[in-house]
């Protein structure tokens, strides 16, 4: 018999790893859209360019590593890129995310829980 405390454990463990790949690729895909914005917006240098591209080359290497079909990665993905969003507007932006646009986060996230979790047949 199985140990189902160690069953929870490990799909915890798997469901957090998962959930970590998905705010790095996040990460990658924002960080190589924000830069070109900040040239673009604000007259920020040029050579921001650059690694805004190695970072969207990262997010589509990134996407690569995911352990399931493209379109379901692609829709989980969505749940994540968003509470990552709002991440980025408090952390870097410096603004204060609404109670909205955390309860927004954490209903994407739940999306993207029951996406990737779901039992397959």
């Amino acid at each position: 018999m199985t140990d189902p405390g160690l069953s929870l454990l490990t799909g915890l463990l798997a469901w957090l790893r998962l959930l970590a790949l998905f705010a790095l690729t996040a990460l990658a895909e924002i960080l190589g859209c924000y830069l070109p914005w900040l040239v673009l917006k604000q007259g920020k240098p040029l050579w921001l360019l650059l690694p805004s591209a190695v970072s969207l080359a990262a997010f589509a290497w990134l996407l690569t590593l995911h352990p399931t079909a493209a379109g379901r990665t692609y829709a989980a993905y969505g749940g994540v890129y968003i509470a990552v969003a709002i991440a980025w507007l408090w952390g870097v932006e410096g603004i204060r995310p609404s109670a909205w646009d955390i309860v927004g986060s954490l209903v994407a996230l739940a999306g993207m829980t029951i996406i990737m979790l779901a039992p397959r047949g």
